[in-house]
């Protein structure tokens, strides 16, 4: 009887762990035959009014290209609030009416108080708020591709996050593993009728949502983008994605940088994924869809994780069940196919590609980080930036 039992949960506990190798791909097979959702690209007669909220922590000297690049936007109805928490103003002088810095009395050390201390001095009633991060450099219509997705009821949105800098092996490693999350996470996920997941900035929302959402809460440390799109989930809300909307992101170039930036974010997965259980469990009794498989996403440990996880029980296999290792290696054949699928379908650098012998250093870091997990609050809220190379212009 115990020996029946434990083989039980060993069979589950594999299946719990080998699904997320091959639902990506299985996500991808829906999305061939479902029929897309039909958005007007050329639905916006009226610009909305958005804000522009940009927050810094500490660090200052990435701020200048950023304004300039939101300066270039081919939009005319946006404010700029720059939230410079713990920073020294002094340098901060934009001769330009759109900017607005504000410098809070007291530390935050929040992203979301930082929201709310910029939403709680807007200059004017903003209808739509968009979150880009002080390293970010956007595209010059922007704007313009957020608000088809708005005006077709939307009132949350993901634009596409790419890489600003690929430097180093760390920075090319680290875009490709964007690269295949904004795919499946972003894309496909969107396409099959539930909601894309949150990338921390260039996302979008009407200001009433985000307010109902994240205004009765106070969120510290990393993740608030964890929070939020359990929030806007648990509405009943989808949250649309366009590769549009596209904003550059600075990726990490530095092993220590990797290090502690992972530690944040594998600590908010600890943290947070019970919420897969919260809107399965809706899911389930709303009948929806939407809720039911984000959800199941929120559920699903870091890539690194559960590569780790299955490629020790594929090796514990051996010894046990010859046959279940053949089962292992098809898993790890269709993970493959579909990382490439991701890669082959999003334009990617050729750079990218040719860091993919990186991976298990990669992997390595990232296994340093899950050590320093316990610690993951204590360092700086936001990652530092190394970056010095003069960046390459945003293309008009």
């Amino acid at each position: 009887m115990i020996s029946s039992f434990a083989n039980i949960v060993w069979i589950i506990f594999q299946l719990l762990i080998g699904y997320n190798l091959v639902f990506p791909f299985l996500l991808f097979i829906i999305y061939l035959f479902k029929s897309k959702e039909k958005i007007n690209v050329d639905s916006s007669i009226v610009e909305a009014d958005y804000a522009i909220i940009v927050t810094a922590y500490e660090q200052t000297h990435t701020l200048p290209p950023v304004i300039d690049s939101l300066l270039k936007l081919k939009y005319s109805n946006y404010l700029i609030y720059i939230v410079a928490d713990k920073c020294d103003v002094s340098n901060l002088k934009f001769d330009d009416d759109r900017v607005i810095v504000l410098r809070p009395e007291e530390t935050l050390g929040s992203n979301t108080r930082s929201h709310f201390y910029a939403i709680h001095r807007f200059k004017r009633n903003h209808e739509r708020l968009t979150i880009i991060d002080s390293d970010n450099l956007v595209e010059t219509d922007y704007l313009s591709k957020l608000n088809p997705y708005f005006d077709a009821g939307f009132e949350a949105v993901q634009g596409e996050r790419k890489a600003k800098n690929l430097d180093t092996t760390v920075a090319c490693v680290d875009a490709a593993r964007d690269v295949y999350y904004h795919y499946f996470d972003g894309k496909i996920l969107f396409a099959v009728g539930s909601s894309a997941t949150l990338a921390g900035s260039g996302m979008a929302f009407t200001v009433e949502l985000y307010r109902k959402c994240l205004e009765h809460l106070d969120i510290t440390g990393a993740g608030f983008d964890k929070v939020l799109q359990k929030e806007i989930l648990s509405r009943k809300y989808r949250i649309a994605f366009t590769k549009e909307a596209i904003v550059y992101d600075e990726k990490t170039s530095r092993s220590d940088q990797l290090v502690k930036q992972r530690s944040r974010w594998i600590n908010t997965w600890f943290r947070y994924f019970t919420f897969g259980f919260q809107l399965i469990a809706k899911g389930v009794i709303n009948f929806n869809w939407n809720q039911f498989l984000f959800g199941s996403i929120l559920l699903r440990p870091p890539l690194f994780i559960f590569l780790i996880l299955s490629f020790v029980l594929m090796l514990a296999n051996i010894f046990i069940d010859p046959f279940v290792v053949f089962i292992w290696l098809i898993a790890f054949l269709i993970f493959t196919a579909g990382f490439f699928i991701a890669l082959l379908n999003s334009e990617t650098d050729k750079r990218i590609y040719q860091s993919l012998g990186g991976i298990p250093t990669f992997i390595f870091y990232q296994v340093l980080s899950l050590l320093k997990v316990r610690k993951a609050n204590k360092h700086s809220v936001a990652t530092q930036h190394f970056y010095d190379k003069k960046l390459d212009e945003v293309k008009e």
